[in-house]
């Protein structure tokens, strides 16, 4: 779980990075597309080891 969380904040960064720094507009679709991904993953992790 504690992966997880930083692997977030690492993703909200890129995000935020990508909106201070002009050009850098790829990181914020990068940072966005994995941060989604990443907390799905973990939802989905987390529904199945709430069912045994």
């Amino acid at each position: 779980m504690g992966l997880l969380i930083v692997l977030l904040l690492i993703w909200l960064a890129f995000v935020v990075i990508g909106f201070v720094v002009k050009g850098l507009f790829w990181l914020v679709i990068i940072g966005a597309v994995l941060f989604v991904a990443t907390g799905i993953v973990g939802f989905i992790k987390r529904e199945a080891l709430g069912r045994r």
